[in-house]
Formats: structure tokens, C-alpha cells, sequence
């Protein structure tokens, strides 16, 4: 049994992953299934509502973002990949909603299918902090009449001629029925192209001929009647998938565990293990598994070299609130090629949040000189982080914080700290400035939400006018009473402070 490798060869892997993720923004990949338009409405609970016992939310602000294939798309758009996007929408407000995002996302072609006979599909989570209250879904599942199938079948056939990887992302919403799942791939592989699966479907065989099914457990045991509980029993279940179809290979997604590849043709499995990470929230991993697999393969990337580099994407998806799509800077920092990914020049940094916002993501902006790292920093990082989308955090240069601090200071120079900020997972870059305040970094970034310390008042915080004036906002965060960098120098000089 092959397990993972290790001392040589894991220095082999890692050079070779990062040789592939410098060329994932050469893939083209066509996605072809379910849209969702995935809406959040964020409010804050503090009482429960004297009609029924259920809490009141106080409206703050609605955003949505691309969900099902359309995550994936995005996941695939955040690699600088090429991507075609094919599925059904109903012609509905909805429908012009989900046109509107897809057209924010560079290298973005969305070839989307009205249908009159259904709406699009919308999921509306209400949201109290990060805490998901409720669920509402708006979908109908029938399936497509011959018309709609036909086009469907025909947009896609037209796209393969220009990418080299097809994704088919199944959300059982009613786009990838049994004869439509096989004309799209016998068409992608009279094309010479690979198709990689996303199921949602019970019976392996409806994917024939598939190059790779990527199954989570559950929907692997549905498959086999397999409980995939050890590396064992996840190799019998992926030679018993294998045996019921004529799929060229099974990449079963265990969760915790990793992930475990069987190829038709090889003759050993291949057991990655996942990186222990704190799960924030596991919504839309599937999506950068496959995003990541497809793109890697796009580029003509061994396969188990595509699965090293999905399992640690994953790794990274795992830790964002959300749908969430992961950079290649954070796909090196997770494999230990670059351990300062998230540090970044200003200019690549306006360019990057710039792209956020354009994808209607909340963007987060606090600062400090973050000497001598407390919990207090980390518990108002933490803070700022839950609130937004994402969030940057400037680090006052060497010479801006002994202008701040006095002689002495800063104890850790620039580059540490700046990497020990980097590191926190609600973090996603940071920047180094040289001024005494943030003030033109954030006229630069232009971030929709600046935070600051409780110990400020609003119409103190640097750059805040501004902020507000371009409609975002401030906020105040809460302080973790008796943590500050004075008080821990103090106590390493033992003076009682």
C-alpha cells in the first residue's frame, strides 16, 4: 500500500507543485452545471423577538456571490485561469443578478441558458456575526425539457473547442441528468479533453467514460455500500467505483483524513493526508477541490501531482467563513514553498483588493505595528476578520514604529512581523508602510470597512472620512483588557507594569 512519501521526495513533490502553480494561470477550463446564486444577509442578534421565539435580526447589509459551478468558475478565475461558464438560469431579477457578478470576474465567459420553466436558483443565508441562522432556498429541479437540454449540450460543444480541461459540477438542481451528462462527455472526449466530476448522483455509472469522480465519503458509500473509515476500506471503495463503471479514475475526498486516488490502470494508491487546520467553515470546498484539479490537468500536470495541489487548497478553503476561492500565494504558503505569501507590495495589493471588491467581497483594512505579538492582537485581528470577507492588515515599517514607539522600538523588525501577521488564518495580506499613518495606504486600497481599536473615537481613525465618503464604514472593535506590547516589555524588565 503507497502512502504518503516522505524526505526526498517530499522536497521533489514540493518543487514540482510549485513549478505547476506558476502555470495554473495558463489553464483554460470550461464549467458546465449548476449555478447557484448564494446571497448573505448579515445583521446582528441581541434579543429574541417577543412574537415566537425566534432572535431578531438587525439588518446590516446584503451581499451575494456565485455558488455551485459558479464557485468553482471563480475558484478557477482566482488561479488566472480561462474559463467558459455554461448552466441554466430562470429569467428572473436573479438571473440578471447572477449575469452582473460573472461579468466582474476577468478571464470570465458565462454562456448562461434561460429557462422559463424554473427560477434561478438562489440560497439566502441569514447570517447574526458568522452564525448562519437560516437557510431559505428558491429552486425547482425538474428536468430540462429537449430544447433546453439541447442547448445546454450545444453552448458546451461550441466552448470545448477552446480549453483544455471540462468540469461538470453536479448539484442535483436539474442541468446534468443522465443523457445530458453522457453527450457532454462523449463530446469533451471525442475532443481529446479530460472531464473531471463533481457527483451528486447515486449510480457511478451515469459518469462512463469520465476521466476522474471526485466522491466525499458519504456519497462514495452511496456508491459502493463501502464505509471508507481507513485508508483500506477508502482503496476498496475506489476499486469497487472503478469496477461498477468505466471511469479512468476515483479521487475519494475524506475530510480530516485527506484524500485517496485510484487510477484504473495504476497499480498502487495514492494516500495524501490533509493538513491539521482549524475548519472555519466547509462550503464550497468541493468546488476548489475540483477548481484546482482541473486547472493543474488543463496544464498537463501529472495527476497526482493536480491532487497534492487540491488537498492543499482545500486546506485552505476549509479555514475562510463562506464560499471562498484561494490564491495561488496561499496555495505556496500551505505547501512551505513561500512562507511570506500573504506579504505583499502595495501596488500588488491595490491591484488584488481592487479585484475583491469587483467580486462585491466586504474588504477589511486595520493596522498596527504588531510588536511583540499579545492576544489582544490576535483577539481584535480575530474580530475584524469574522466581519469581513477579507481583510488587510498594514504593518508600520521599522523606522515609522521607533517614531511611534521611541528609541528601542520596534523590538522585531519589519519582516518578522509583518510574516507573524501573515500567518493568522483571518488574515489574507498584509502591507508594510513607512508613514506615520495608514492614511494614503487607505486612500490607495480603498477598503469598504476600516477597523480600529475601542480605545479610538470614530472621527479619530485615520482614513476614515474617507472610507466613508467612498460608502463603506468604520468600526470600533472591543479590546481584551490588560494585553498590550508596553505592559509585556515592562514585565520582561520586571518593573511592575
Amino acid at each position: 500500500m503507497k502512502l504518503l512519501e516522505t524526505g526526498s521526495q517530499v522536497l521533489n513533490m514540493v518543487e514540482q507543485s510549485s513549478t505547476v502553480i506558476d502555470r495554473l494561470a495558463q489553464a483554460s477550463v470550461l464549467v458546465i452545471g449548476d449555478i447557484l446564486l448564494d446571497r448573505f444577509v448579515e445583521g446582528q442578534v441581541s434579543r429574541i423577538s417577543p412574537e415566537a421565539p425566534v432572535p431578531i435580526l438587525k439588518h446590516r447589509a446584503v451581499r451575494a456571490l456565485l455558488g455551485g459551478a459558479g464557485n468553482v468558475a471563480a475558484n478557477l478565475v482566482a488561479y488566472g485561469a480561462s474559463v467558459k461558464l455554461v448552466g441554466l438560469t430562470g429569467k428572473d431579477e436573479a438571473a440578471s443578478e447572477l449575469s452582473a457578478l460573472c461579468a466582474l470576474y476577468p478571464g470570465l465567459e458565462a454562456r448562461l441558458i434561460a429557462d422559463d420553466s424554473r427560477p434561478t436558483t438562489v440560497k439566502t443565508r441569514y447570517l447574526g456575526g458568522w452564525h448562519q441562522l437560516l437557510r431559505v432556498d428558491a429552486e425547482e429541479t425538474h428536468a430540462m425539457d429537449d430544447s433546453v437540454a439541447g442547448a445546454i449540450v450545444e453552448s458546451a460543444e461550441k466552448a470545448m473547442t477552446t480549453v483544455r480541461a471540462v468540469v461538470l459540477s453536479d448539484y442535483n438542481k436539474g442541468v446534468l441528468d443522465a443523457r445530458t451528462i453522457a453527450r457532454l462527455i462523449g463530446a469533451a472526449r471525442k475532443a481529446g479533453l479530460p472531464v473531471i466530476v463533481d457527483p451528486k448522483k447515486a449510480n457511478t455509472q451515469i459518469f462512463d467514460g469520465a476521466t476522474l469522480l471526485t466522491p466525499n465519503t458519504k456519497e462514495m458509500e452511496q456508491f459502493t455500500g463501502i464505509t471508507a473509515e481507513n485508508d483500506e476500506a477508502a482503496e476498496a471503495a475506489c476499486r469497487r467505483a472503478l469496477e461498477m463503471s468505466s471511469i479512468d479514475a476515483i479521487l475519494l475526498t475524506r475530510g480530516e483524513a485527506g484524500m485517496t486516488l485510484v487510477e484504473r490502470d495504476g497499480e498502487a494508491p495514492l494516500h495524501v493526508r490533509a493538513a491539521k487546520h482549524r475548519v472555519f467553515d466547509v462550503t464550497g470546498a468541493g468546488d476548489t477541490v475540483i477548481a484546482t484539479l482541473s486547472a493543474a490537468l488543463s496544464v498537463d500536470a501529472p495527476l497526482a501531482d493536480a491532487v497534492r495541489l487540491a488537498n492543499a487548497a482545500a486546506g485552505v478553503a476549509v479555514t475562510k467563513p463562506g464560499t471562498a476561492t484561494v490564491q495561488p500565494g496561499e496555495l505556496r504558503q500551505e505547501l512551505g514553498i513561500d512562507q511570506n505569501g500573504r506579504v505583499v507590495e502595495s501596488g500588488d495589493a491595490i491591484r488584488q483588493v481592487a479585484s475583491w471588491i469587483r467580486q462585491d467581497l466586504a474588504v477589511g483594512f486595520t493596522n498596527g505595528c504588531f510588536d511583540l505579538l499579545h492576544r489582544g492582537h490576535l483577539y481584535s485581528l480575530e474580530q475584524a476578520g469574522r466581519r469581513v470577507d477579507r481583510l488587510v492588515v498594514g504593518v508600520n515599517s521599522d523606522a515609522s514604529a521607533r517614531k511611534l514607539k521611541g528609541a528601542g522600538r520596534p523590538v522585531q523588525d519589519e519582516v518578522s512581523r509583518a510574516a507573524i501577521v501573515a500567518a493568522f488564518r483571518f488574515v489574507d495580506l498584509v502591507v508594510v508602510f513607512d508613514e506615520d499613518t495608514p492614511e494614503a495606504l487607505i486612500h490607495a486600497l480603498a477598503p469598504t470597512v476600516l477597523f480600529k481599536g475601542a480605545d479610538y473615537k470614530e472621527d479619530e481613525v485615520a482614513g476614515g472620512p474617507f472610507v466613508k465618503a467612498n460608502g463603506g464604514r468604520v468600526e470600533l472593535l472591543p479590546l481584551l483588557p490588560g494585553h498590550s506590547t508596553s505592559a509585556t516589555l515592562g514585565r520582561m524588565r520586571g518593573d511592575g507594569s
